[in-house]
């Protein structure tokens, strides 16, 4: 049950970083039209009227403490939304993409045991010749907001699971998607609003459910079947993904370096996949010193096993 478990979790993850970098090249022509924080204000805002619209949140569905986990969720999704776009406006999106893997493989390599940890290691080689941080030709405004977003996200897998043990169904996303939107529109201003037309709000519309009401719904429901350290390893696929669409998309070819890198995360991520289902509380004290942390009382099944999406 455990590996079928991870191996679902597996699935979902994988579909959810196509889509995102899908939605990433397709957004290249957005931040030409708008700017790298209007085309993420763009997609967060849409994204938030999409959720309130589906789930149709009520105040009874959330505790205090879920409530506030899912407004952190939000803020950090904001951020990590507008400062990888302003990365990839900046930098290829598989640099960005590998340099932004920095914040799960952090989360992987701090929660993590035994063989888990080895797989981490075994990614951050190869996220170190995707990136080639020796040439030293990448563009440091680039680099510093691809950093931000590996802090973003890392703190994004967290709270993510974290909303999703104590939530039921997507319910979490309907508080955590209005919230990046309202911190994005912040952060891009009203300026934004006098660029817009019809067009460019179809094509929005189009980019947030590819980016990122698919993807964080898919990564909300494999966060239910994985350690949150097998899913930052697993995470490691993203700079493949990215390097594959970026070259098909973009026309951004990788060198020799890079094919190595992508073989060292896919290794990583099938280790991953093998050995990265949640157990139940009832096993070893380690797990149920992870299941505490995550605000999830000691000897209560799991959540994967009584809470179904909506």
């Amino acid at each position: 049950m455990n590996l079928q478990s991870a191996r679902a979790g597996a699935s979902m993850a994988v579909v959810s970083m196509l889509c995102v970098q899908l939605g990433l090249a397709a957004s290249v022509g957005l931040i030409d039209d708008l700017g790298s924080t209007g085309a993420a204000w763009l997609r967060l805002s849409f994204a938030g009227i999409l959720m309130l619209l589906i789930v149709r949140p009520r105040r009874a569905m959330f505790t205090p403490e879920s409530l506030r986990a899912g407004i952190a969720l939000g803020v950090a999704t904001a951020g990590v939304t507008v400062l990888f776009m302003a990365a990839i406006a900046r930098l290829p999106l598989g640099t960005a993409s590998a340099i932004e893997f920095l914040g799960p493989l952090g989360v992987a390599i701090a929660r993590s045991r035994g063989v888990a940890r080895a797989w981490a290691l075994v990614a951050s080689a190869g996220v170190l010749l995707l990136t080639e941080p020796w040439a030293g030709t990448a563009d440091p405004v680039g680099v510093a907001c691809a950093l931000g977003a590996a802090v973003c996200w890392a703190a994004y897998i967290l709270l993510t699971q974290r909303v999703g043990d104590s939530v039921s169904g997507i319910a979490g996303l309907a508080i955590s998607m209005p919230v990046a939107a309202v911190v994005a529109t912040v952060v891009a201003g009203p300026g934004v609003v006098a660029n817009l037309t019809p067009e460019l709000l179809l094509i929005g519309l189009g980019l947030a459910i590819l980016l990122p009401v698919i993807p964080f719904v898919l990564e909300l429901l494999a966060l239910r079947r994985l350690t949150t350290a097998a899913f930052g390893t697993l995470m490691a696929l993203e700079p493949a993904f990215a390097l594959l669409i970026g070259f098909l998309a973009l026309a951004q070819v990788p060198n020799a370096l890079a094919v190595v890198g992508i073989a060292l995360v896919v290794a990583a991520g099938i280790g991953a996949e093998r050995s990265g289902a949640r157990t139940s509380v009832g096993g070893s004290l380690d797990d149920v010193a992870e299941h505490a942390t995550l605000g999830v009382e000691a000897g209560e099944e799991r959540v994967p096993d009584h809470r179904q999406l909506a």
